[in-house]
C-alpha cells in the first residue's frame, strides 16, 4: 500500500513539475539613452570581449531595429519599450505634455511625496501612463511574487519602465547626493539603499548624469538591487531588474556623437562597455549563465550636430523656431484682430494653439489652425507642417504620415506638427554649439540597438524590419504572460531556440 501510495505522490510531482510555467530567474533589460544603433560598431574596435561585443557574439541582434512614432525622446521611448505601444496608446506624449490643459512633466504626481528627498524631484509616479508593462505582465501572471525594480540616474528612465506595480523605482537626486524614490512604492527607503547612498554616492550638489562615471554608478547600484533584494535566486519564480543607462543622452547633449570636435562620447561609451562587462559577470555569478534573459535597446537615437555636419559639407542646420512662432503669432493677431499668442507652446515640432484664446474670442478653430499652418509653410527650413488630427491624409511619405499617427494623443499631443528637414534641430544652433539632439523621424534618431541574450535566445541577428514596439510582446510571449494592456507590436519570433 506505501509503495503505492508513494507511487502516486511520485507520479502527481513529476505533473506538477510538467504543468510549471518554464521562465528564467530573471528577466533584464537595460536601455542605453540615445544610443544610436551604429554605436554598436563604430567603437567595436576598442570594445573589450566582455561587454557589448559579448552580446553580438553570444546573443540574437535585431539590425533593423526602427522606432515607429514621433517624437523620439526619453520618456516615450522607454514607455514604448516597455508597453510594446506608442504615445497615441499608452498616453506618455513627450518628456512633458498638457494634461487638462496643463502643462506637466511626464511623472508629475502631486498625491506622492519623496522617500529619501524632500525636494520635488520625489513627487513622481507611473500614474500618467496609461498602460501596462512586461513587469506589470510578469507581476500578475505570478500573483505578484515576482520582484520588479527599476533603476536610471533619471527619474523617468526607472519609473516607466518598471510600470505601476513595480516593487521598487530609484532615481538619482542630486540634491541630496543618493538614490530616492516616492510613497508610490514604499513610505521609507531600505537599508541597503541608505547604506549604498552613503558609501557609493558622491557629495549632494554633483550631477552624475553629465559624467561618465554616471555610467559606473548605475550599474553599481542595480547590483545592490540584484544582490540585496535576492532578485532570481528563488528557484521556481522569475524577477525583472530594468536598468537605464542616462549619461550617454547627457554628454551628448553637451558634446555631440563621436562626430564631433572631442573624445566625451567615446570615453563614455567605453566607460559603459567596461561596466557592462563586470554587470554580465555579476549575473553570471549570481543567477547563473542560462538562466536569465537579458535584452539591450535604447529610447532613441541622436543626430549629428549641424555645425559638424557643416564642417564636412554635409546637410544639417537649425529652425529658428521662437523667430518663426513669433512672426506666425503677429500674423494671425492681424488677420483675426485678436491680441494674444496664438500658439501658446512649443514642446520639440508639437504646436499648442490656444483653445481659450479661441473659444473667447468665438473664433473657429479650424480656420485658425489652418491659418497657422499656412504661415508657417513660409519657413522654408520646414519640410512639412500636419494638422495632427488629417495627419492620415496629409501628402507626405506613409512612413513619416504613420509615425504622426502612432505619436498623438488628442488632449495631450499639440494642434499642430513642424517638421523640419533631415539633419536640423528644432532650435536654433549657435556657432559654439557642439552637441547632439534627438526627437525626429529619421534614421539617426529612430533606428536604435535591440539585442537579446541568455535564457532560451539562440545566437544569430536579423535584418528584417523590427519596431520599438515588438520587444514587449517578445519577452511577454518567451514568458508566457499576457502582452501589456495597450501593446501594438508582435514577437520576433526568430531570437528563440524554444520549440
Amino acid at each position: 500500500m506505501k509503495k503505492i501510495l508513494m507511487s502516486v505522490f511520485m507520479c502527481f510531482m513529476a505533473f506538477a513539475a510538467w504543468a510549471q510555467v518554464e521562465r528564467p530567474r530573471l528577466v533584464v533589460g537595460i536601455v542605453i539613452d540615445q544610443m544610436r544603433w551604429d554605436y554598436l560598431y563604430y567603437y567595436q574596435d576598442k570594445y573589450g570581449d566582455g561587454g557589448l561585443k559579448r552580446l553580438l557574439r553570444e546573443g540574437f541582434s535585431c539590425e533593423n531595429q526602427m522606432i515607429n512614432y514621433v517624437p523620439t525622446v526619453t520618456a516615450v521611448g522607454h514607455s514604448s519599450l516597455y508597453t510594446g505601444s506608442a504615445p497615441s496608446a499608452h498616453g506618455i506624449a513627450s518628456n512633458d505634455f498638457y494634461l487638462d490643459g496643463k502643462r506637466i512633466y511626464c511623472c508629475d504626481d502631486p498625491n506622492v511625496k519623496g522617500v529619501g528627498t524632500t525636494s520635488k524631484a520625489g513627487n513622481m509616479s507611473p500614474k500618467n501612463m496609461l498602460s501596462t508593462t512586461i513587469g506589470d505582465q510578469l507581476r500578475i501572471a505570478t500573483n505578484f511574487k515576482s520582484k520588479v525594480i527599476g533603476v536610471a540616474l533619471k527619474d523617468r528612465a526607472s519609473i516607466l519602465p518598471a510600470g505601476h506595480s513595480a516593487n521598487a523605482a530609484y532615481w538619482y537626486d542630486k540634491e541630496v547626493g543618493g538614490f530616492i524614490t516616492s510613497t508610490w512604492y514604499m513610505n521609507e527607503l531600505p537599508e541597503w539603499v541608505k547604506k549604498f547612498d552613503k558609501k557609493e554616492c558622491p557629495k549632494p550638489g554633483y550631477d552624475p548624469k553629465v559624467h561618465p562615471d554616471g555610467v559606473t554608478l548605475t550599474f553599481k547600484m542595480a547590483e545592490a538591487a540584484l544582490k540585496n533584494e535576492q532578485m532570481g535566486k528563488t528557484e521556481g519564480e522569475c524577477d525583472m531588474l530594468c536598468i537605464s543607462v542616462s549619461s550617454t543622452d547627457a554628454i551628448s547633449h553637451r558634446t555631440g556623437t563621436w562626430f564631433s570636435p572631442g573624445k566625451e562620447n567615446e570615453e563614455v561609451f567605453m566607460t559603459l562597455d567596461r561596466d557592462l562587462t563586470a554587470f554580465l559577470n555579476t549575473l553570471d555569478a549570481e543567477v547563473g549563465k542560462g538562466n536569465y534573459l537579458l535584452f539591450l535597446s535604447a529610447d532613441h537615437g541622436g543626430t549629428h550636430n549641424p555645425n559638424t555636419a557643416k564642417a564636412h559639407r554635409l546637410p544639417g542646420g537649425g529652425w529658428d523656431s521662437a523667430a518663426t512662432l513669433k512672426n506666425v503669432n503677429s500674423a494671425l493677431c492681424a488677420q483675426f484682430g485678436v491680441e494674444g499668442k496664438f500658439i501658446k507652446d512649443a514642446i520639440g515640432a508639437s504646436l499648442y494653439l490656444d483653445h481659450e484664446l479661441i473659444n473667447q474670442n468665438k473664433l473657429c478653430y479650424e480656420k485658425v489652425k489652418a491659418a497657422a499652418i499656412k504661415e508657417l509653410r513660409k519657413d522654408h527650413t520646414l519640410q512639412w507642417v500636419v494638422d495632427y488630427e488629417k495627419a492620415a491624409y496629409a501628402p507626405i511619405p506613409e512612413w513619416v504620415r504613420e509615425r504622426i499617427i502612432n505619436g498623438y494623443y488628442y488632449g495631450r499631443t499639440g494642434d499642430i506638427m513642424a517638421i523640419t528637414h533631415p539633419g536640423f534641430f528644432d532650435w536654433k544652433v549657435g556657432p559654439n554649439d557642439f552637441g547632439a539632439q534627438h526627437g525626429a523621424w529619421t534614421p539617426a534618431d529612430t533606428h536604435i540597438p535591440l539585442v537579446f541574450m541568455g535564457w532560451h535566445v539562440k545566437h544569430g541577428y536579423t535584418n528584417r524590419k523590427t519596431f520599438m514596439t515588438d520587444a514587449a510582446p517578445t519577452v511577454c510571449s518567451m514568458l508566457h504572460v499576457e502582452m501589456p494592456t495597450a501593446c501594438l507590436g508582435n514577437p520576433i519570433v526568430e531570437i528563440t531556440d524554444q520549440k
